[in-house]
């Protein structure tokens, strides 16, 4: 069992930046890869970016150049620095843990973020 808590999540001005972090704890050395995503009012939850064990990273295009993900050490926590923030950028945004083995994943309880024009 993984627990995962977001933070950092507010309200901010288009072209602003926010630092989402995701901190997890229990199982947490069977996690193999932890991610972002968000979901915006009427819209599916979507992949914003991912980062593994061995550190690859994966990020929509939509947010390439804008958006970083990183981890503190080995698994946890992990960030998600979003700079040049735009409006559709707005949803909430949720951490996942990924755990190895059978693959059983986790979410947080996900943190709002408001981009305004």
């Amino acid at each position: 069992q993984v627990q995962l808590v977001e933070s950092g999540g507010g309200l901010v001005q288009a072209g602003g930046s926010l630092r989402l972090s995701c901190a997890a704890s229990g199982s947490i050395f069977s996690i193999n890869a932890m991610g972002w995503y968000r979901q915006a009012p009427g819209k599916q939850r979507e992949l914003v970016a991912t980062i593994s064990s061995d550190g690859s990273r994966n990020y929509a295009d939509s947010v390439k150049g804008r958006f970083t993900i990183s981890r503190d050490n080995a698994r946890n926590p992990v960030f998600l620095q979003m700079n040049s923030l735009k409006p559709e950028d707005t949803a909430v945004y949720y951490c996942k843990a990924v755990l190895a083995g059978w693959g059983s994943a986790y979410w947080g309880q996900g943190t709002q973020v408001t981009v305004s024009s």
